[in-house]
């Protein structure tokens, strides 16, 4: 985030971040892309025993009791370290927590929430299926009633954390003739008899963070494991959608910027004709454009974040802006990537920088939590209907009579 709009305490959880972003072992992102890491515990035990989990959930489970600007502030710094760090850092602690948070029992809460706080327990989300991604609602995982218990059978994958999971959040169909929003349950299920996760993907980049499939056996669940009740997974995914989309968002953002610094100084020292190679114009735009996307990304950020903080936001316009947010933030971070490998030439497709990493691991941020193309349809959805609803019924000015023809009302056909 800009420096200048934080307040003292927002630059100082900022360095705090940076701290941790600066101890994270070399070897240990090295190791982690190479797989020879699965999923880094310790990284998360540091964190949790740094109070850099759960920025925004209360402080009586173990969290920072912050807003989303804060949150945000630390998802950039953690990201510049690793995408695949920062992918672990948020799903437990921003997406699944504030989960159990918002739906769960007190009893959930102190079971799961505070240990995964102070990074001895991790949980991971579950929500593509083998048949499907963008397809939520018709996920066909199933959960049967069986006397106070509930028995779930089915897969997903693509399962972030999944090999070092002690808990796993599952939707389940449990009303199959239900409509989509009546249809699923969220069920916190545990580590059991019946659990079972492989970690078997060959990833193009964010590897190390325990990526798998997770396949459930008949797995026995307490009711009072289902978050938001029986039928009432909707919600959930609604509320869960915001911390994952600006989640992604922010820490994209720091985990792209260490291409704009590694291509500054490149370019900077590298000389071609008698001079560096940053005063062509070939060269230096590229880089200038990158520092503009980085800037035009975080004002986006930074103004949504504001507006849920706000809470004077309708929650349709909250939608269009994190929808947005994480859309633009990650074609933005391809093209900088693309940019900087692109002025450092044949060395920035070489393992001797990190750009080849950087450029690995962006890619999937297109694609996972919503796939971008789902971001298109909800800003369209979001934005027609805040149209109607409230901007057409604003005193504004109509600018569509200050035209010299528009009193040709025969040539405005619309049908």
């Amino acid at each position: 985030m800009f420096d200048y709009i934080m307040n003292d305490e927002q630059l100082k959880l900022r360095d705090e971040a940076r701290d941790f972003a600066k101890w994270v072992p070399r070897e240990m992102i090295l190791d982690m892309d190479a797989e020879k890491i699965h999923f880094p515990k310790e990284f998360l035990k540091e964190a949790g025993k740094r109070n850099l989990l759960g920025i925004r959930l209360p402080e009586q489970y173990g969290g920072r009791g912050l807003n989303w600007v804060d949150d945000c502030i630390v998802a950039e710094e953690i990201g510049v370290a690793s995408y695949s760090l920062a992918c672990l850092w948020g799903v437990g602690a921003d997406i699944v927590c504030e989960a159990i948070v918002e739906f769960g029992s007190e009893e959930l809460k102190q079971e799961i929430v505070v240990p995964l706080l102070k990074g001895d327990v991790y949980a991971a989300e579950c929500l593509t299926e083998p048949r499907g991604g963008s397809d939520f609602f018709g996920a066909s995982t199933v959960a049967k009633k069986d006397g106070s218990d509930w028995i779930i059978t089915g897969q997903k994958r693509f399962i972030v954390g999944a090999e070092g999971a002690d808990w796993f959040m599952v939707y389940a169909v449990t009303n199959p003739e239900g409509k989509a929003h009546q249809r699923l349950t969220c069920f916190m299920v545990p580590r059991t008899k019946g659990v079972e996760t492989k970690y078997i993907y060959g990833l193009m980049g964010v590897r190390g963070g325990g990526a798998g499939r997770l396949i459930l056996n008949e797995v026995r669940v307490p009711e009072r494991y289902a978050l938001n009740g029986i039928n009432g997974g909707f919600d959930v995914f609604v509320r869960n959608m915001l911390p994952e989309r600006l989640g992604t968002a922010a820490m994209t953002i720091g985990s792209v910027r260490p291409a704009v610094e590694i291509a500054t100084r490149y370019t900077s020292m590298r000389k071609a004709f008698g001079q560096p190679i940053a005063y062509f114009e070939a060269v230096g735009f590229k880089v200038a454009d990158s520092v503009m996307l980085l800037d035009a990304t975080r004002s986006l950020v930074y103004s949504t974040a504001l507006a849920i903080d706000s809470g004077k936001v309708h929650p349709g316009r909250v939608r269009r802006m994190v929808s947005e947010s994480k859309k633009f933030v990650t074609e933005s971070a391809w093209t900088i990537a693309n940019n900087c490998m692109q002025v450092m030439g044949g060395i920035g497709y070489t393992n001797v920088y990190p750009l080849e990493r950087i450029v690995r691991d962006i890619r999937l941020s297109m694609i996972w939590v919503g796939t971008n193309e789902i971001m298109d349809l909800i800003i369209q959805n979001e934005w027609y209907k805040e149209y109607f609803k409230v901007i057409s019924k604003l005193n504004l000015r109509d600018v569509e009579q200050d035209a010299p023809g528009a009193d040709q009302v025969e040539e405005k056909v619309y049908e």
